[in-house]
């Protein structure tokens, strides 16, 4: 089993910055990927960005230039750093982790329980 426990939403005015973060405990062995997913009201959860291990990170459009993911390898942590927030940002936003639990076995794809953060004025 592999747990995730995020931290970092909240409320904050239009322009303002967050950050998230969230850490992968249990059973892992390694991990793969890193992300963030959000679902606005309404809405499809969409990917935010995403880091894979040894590659390149990638965005959504509407967030390039404004929000920049990292990873803490030795934690199995990964961060959401979001500038120049606007109220369409304002969502639920989830962390997903893919992960090894041992290195025979496929890989294991786990969420969090969301934070919600909110751009209002």
């Amino acid at each position: 089993q592999v747990q995730l426990v995020e931290s970092g939403g909240g409320l904050v005015q239009p322009g303002g910055s967050l950050r998230l973060s969230c850490a992968a405990s249990g059973s892992i062995f390694s991990i793969y990927a890193m992300g963030w997913y959000r679902q606005a009201p309404g809405k499809q959860r969409e990917l935010v960005a995403r880091i894979t291990s040894g590659g390149s990170p990638n965005y959504a459009d509407s967030v390039k230039g404004r929000f920049t993911i990292s990873r803490d390898n030795a934690k199995n942590t990964v961060y959401l750093h979001m500038n120049t927030l606007k109220p369409e940002d304002t969502a639920v936003y989830y962390c997903n982790v893919v992960v090894f639990t041992t290195p025979y076995d496929d890989s294991l794809n786990a969420w969090g329980q969301g934070t919600l953060v909110t751009v209002s004025s």
